[in-house]
């Protein structure tokens, strides 16, 4: 009775023993451990017994990646925002906003959003082309030494490259949204003071409906 429990306890430990494969510099490695150097790198799990793929697990993000994440869901909000700020106005304009003061109120959020998301981009924009200049500079450096760049350096400037330009798009969509949120605040105003029977003819000019000109972020130089 206790060999058949330890055989039966020897079998389930190798039908759960697994294998670790990971790719190493265009090579496919695999081994029943996992190695530290391996530990954030993109990975397949198998079955040691039958060699079937048992988990997948993706490789851990840079911080660029992260920043670009965490711009994909601010840009995520803002758009929910817009959204809702939609229906509460077109559905209780009349009802719920007395003056054009507290409509105006009403937008408020969105235009903080959006706002504080260019910064950000811009701030990212910087962050990242600074960083690939750098390594530009120490791969030149190497090649005007008659050495060729280390592959890991070549491997981080491809991925700073490709995370500024993300960048730039999500920045240009930012700017794009905040000229767009301009002329929706002029539009809804001119459309409640019409529902009001007001004078439209003092309406505000598109561009300058909800905020100050000064408080929005200044271009910055590409």
């Amino acid at each position: 009775m206790l060999f058949a429990s330890l055989a039966m306890a020897q079998s389930k430990t190798a039908s759960t023993k697994k294998l670790y494969c990971w790719d190493d510099n265009g090579q496919r490695v695999c081994s029943d451990s996992l190695p530290a150097e391996a530990v954030g790198r993109a990975r397949e799990e198998l079955n040691a017994k039958s060699g079937m793929r048992t988990a997948e697990v993706a490789r851990e993000l840079t911080e660029q990646e992260r920043a670009q994440a965490d711009a994909e869901h601010a840009q995520l909000q803002a758009d929910l925002a817009a959204q809702e700020t939609r229906r509460r106005t077109e559905q209780a304009m009349l009802l719920s906003y007395r003056t054009e003061d507290e409509l105006r109120r009403v937008f408020n959020e969105r235009v903080t959003i959006v706002d504080n998301n260019i910064k950000t981009a811009r701030y990212n924009v910087v962050s990242l082309r600074d960083g690939l200049v750098s390594l530009l500079q120490v791969a030149g450096d190497r090649e005007l030494a008659g050495k060729p760049p280390a592959e890991k350096t070549i491997d981080t400037i491809r991925l700073r490259h490709s995370s500024l330009v993300r960048q730039l798009a999500l920045q240009a969509s930012f700017e794009r949204q905040r000229a767009e949120l301009d002329v929706e605040i002029a539009d809804i105003l001119q459309h409640y003071r019409q529902m009001k029977g007001l004078d439209t003819a003092a309406t505000t000019p598109a561009g300058t409906a909800a905020v100050d000109a000064s408080s929005t972020p200044a271009p910055i130089k590409q």
